[in-house]
């Protein structure tokens, strides 16, 4: 991920609207970039794809995938679907907050790490499941929890 870019975040709306790509497109290929969307992107993002600002900013809000403000260093989302609470998922959970002091869906205030719900990672034969700056995590215990912060606070 790189720091905001106008000029970048520019080129890539004007490349997704000319291949006649929708809208979620755009905002991925900026997240993807830069790990986040701007308030900057909205007004261009709006024009390039003939939608309101307002019809923009709801699709960022809608998918949990988009943000719009920088994203933590680190982070862990765990599974909160059916087939991982029943495994633990629940119980996973309850320890990372205890461990991080950070609720889910927060970031400590250091800006070390962001506890995030998800719904599927397609690991329901092995839960609970997590992802971890972006790599599945299957079969997730104590153990593998402990290691993962070990490896932020080192």
């Amino acid at each position: 991920m790189h720091n905001w870019n106008y000029q970048r975040a520019l080129q890539i709306i004007e490349e997704c609207a000319k291949s006649s790509q929708v809208l979620t497109s755009a905002l991925r290929q900026l997240v993807d970039d830069f790990g986040y969307i701007d308030d900057a992107a909205i007004a261009p993002l709006a024009k390039a794809f003939l939608r309101s600002k307002a019809e923009v900013y709801g699709a960022i809000q809608y998918y949990s995938d988009f943000r719009d403000s920088a994203p933590a260093e680190h982070i862990l989302r765990i599974c909160q679907a059916e087939s991982c609470q029943a495994v633990g998922s629940r119980k996973i959970t309850k320890l990372v907050t205890t461990k991080t002091g950070i609720a889910l869906g927060q970031t400590s205030s250091d800006g070390q790490i962001s506890l995030e719900p998800v719904y599927c990672l397609g690991l329901c034969a092995n839960g609970p499941a997590a992802e971890f700056d972006g790599n599945p995590v299957a079969e997730l215990d104590e153990a593998k929890i402990d290691k993962i912060l070990s490896g932020i606070r080192s």
